[in-house]
Order: C-alpha cells, then sequence, then structure tokens
C-alpha cells in the first residue's frame, strides 16, 4: 500500500511532488480531518434530503454531477479550502482557478461505475498539463466500494481513442472508454479514507467499478485549471478563481454562491452547462445526463 503523503507544510515536498509527475496521480494526501469530511457529508446528505423533490429547473442529481460550486455553498467552501489549495498550488502554481467541482456517489450495492477513460478528451483544452482533479473522499473510498483505479505513467501519452458506450449505468456523460486494453495487474487502487485526497494529471488512465459495499461511496472531484489553460472548442469558457490572479482572461469568471439554488446560481449554473454542451458533446451520436 502506498504510505499517506504528508502535507503538514502546506505544499507538498519536492519528491511528492515528483512522484505525481512520474505516475500521473499522487495519493493518498491528508487535507481534513475525518471529521470535517464527515461534516461535509453530513451537508451533502442533507440538501438531497430537502431538495429532492424541490422545484429546480433540472434533476437535483445534476447539479450535483456538475459545477456544484454555483449553487452549493458547502461544495465552494471544500473546493477553497486553503488545506486543498495549498497542495494543489504544487502542481500548477500559485494562480488557480476551480474549472468545476461536483460529487461522484456510487450507493451501496448498485451497479454504477465509470469506464476507463482520459479526463481531457472532450474538454476543449487539449493536453495541458495545467489542469489537475482533486478527489476528495467523504467517505470510504476502497476496491469493495468502487475506488477509483489509475494507469501510472499514462499520463505520458497523447489523447487516446475512445468510445462512447451511453450506458446508463455508467457516470460519464458519454460513456466514453478508451480504446486500449488495460490488463487489471496495470491498474493501481486508489483506496482513500474520509478526508483524504487523490490527485491525477488530465492524461491519466482511470475509472472505477461497481459499489459492492454496505456504504455510499462519496468523493468531491475538483477540477482545477492555471489560468494558463484556454477552451478551444466552446464558444466561451467559466472558471471560478480560488487563489491568486488571473492575469491572462480565456475564462468568464463569477462569485461564489450565496445561499443553496440561489436563483442567480441555478441561472450560471445552465449558462455554464449550455456553454460547454459545444465541447462535452463534440461528434456525440446523442445526448444524456447533464449535457442533454
Amino acid at each position: 500500500m502506498t504510505p499517506a503523503v504528508s502535507a503538514d507544510t502546506g505544499a507538498l515536498s519536492q519528491a511528492q511532488t515528483d512522484r505525481y509527475w512520474r505516475d500521473g496521480f499522487l495519493f493518498p494526501v491528508p487535507v481534513i480531518s475525518p471529521q470535517e469530511a464527515a461534516g461535509y457529508r453530513a451537508q451533502l446528505e442533507q440538501m438531497e434530503a430537502d431538495w429532492r423533490e424541490a422545484d429546480l429547473p433540472l434533476p437535483l442529481g445534476n447539479y450535483m454531477r456538475v459545477n456544484a460550486q454555483c449553487v452549493m455553498p458547502f461544495a465552494h467552501d471544500l473546493a477553497t479550502r486553503a488545506d486543498v489549495l495549498d497542495v494543489v498550488e504544487s502542481i500548477i502554481g500559485p494562480d488557480i482557478l476551480i474549472y468545476s467541482a461536483e460529487f461522484f456517489i456510487k450507493n451501496a450495492h448498485t451497479e454504477q461505475f465509470v469506464s476507463i477513460h482520459q479526463d481531457l478528451t472532450y474538454w476543449g483544452m487539449g493536453t495541458t498539463s495545467e489542469m489537475v482533479t482533486a478527489w476528495i473522499a467523504l467517505s470510504p473510498a476502497t476496491v469493495e466500494s468502487g475506488c477509483m483505479e489509475f494507469v501510472a505513467g499514462s499520463h505520458k501519452s497523447e489523447i487516446l481513442p475512445h468510445a462512447d458506450t451511453f450506458d446508463d449505468r455508467n457516470l460519464l456523460s458519454r460513456g466514453q472508454e478508451v480504446q486500449v486494453d488495460v490488463p487489471a495487474e496495470d491498474r493501481t487502487p486508489i483506496v482513500l479514507q474520509p478526508g483524504q485526497m487523490s490527485l491525477h494529471h488530465g492524461l491519466t488512465i482511470h475509472g472505477s467499478g461497481p459499489n459492492r459495499s454496505e456504504d455510499r461511496r462519496i468523493g468531491m472531484v475538483v477540477r482545477y485549471i492555471s489560468p494558463r489553460v484556454a477552451q478551444s472548442e466552446a464558444d466561451t469558457d467559466y472558471a471560478m478563481i480560488a487563489r491568486g490572479v488571473d492575469r491572462i482572461g480565456n475564462f468568464t469568471h463569477y462569485g461564489a454562491p450565496r445561499r443553496l439554488f440561489d436563483p442567480r446560481g441555478v441561472a450560471l449554473f445552465d449558462e455554464i452547462r449550455s456553454a460547454r454542451a459545444k465541447a462535452m458533446m463534440k461528434g456525440a451520436a446523442k445526448r444524456k445526463g447533464i449535457y442533454a
């Protein structure tokens, strides 16, 4: 098992950063306490209970699965915590934008999965190394519960051919799957306990299996980018400043939500979703889920 890295000084050590660039991922990084993780989980599940039947323009699951930072103050709070951003800064530098924050949830004893893929395939950002995905565990992510699996060194490849499956059990919008054989022995299980985080490069091949455990597998995923990243497929794109400044201006900026599902945040959510659909669903035979 990979030993827990230490972030006692805030930033990653040089050895930890080197390991990220060598493997295309790093885990487990302790960023918040198990008690704090339980608190965020409680806020999430209380929101689910209170808003599941609410008269929102879209199903609640859509708002949880992409750009939760637009409509959920606790998602924005977790994504902008100093202990998280200190680690991210070690990878992409002091100027940090939030591209999206989302909750990946697999309920107990369900068949939902994430097919093996590369994140940057349909994002319209090319093969940038100035984007990093942080996966923060709010419940145990184990092999039994369907934790992620990464392929070490795969970030050194270009974007590989993918095929869309549109499988209803697949948590990805297109059900995209990389068209290369990935033997089981080449996959590293990313086991995390509540409060721990993993980081991975946008080209790292990864996926996850179904949840066979007795508990929900809950992770908040935040996509962080440097202001130097540019959108090449959509007409416009959006990002939130988390730390530092943006001197380049490739993205339209917006502020934190004032309260759960504030009308302005809900309208912004739909604006961003519509703008990104051009890149995310380019060439797709049909549309599914959040980009339908």
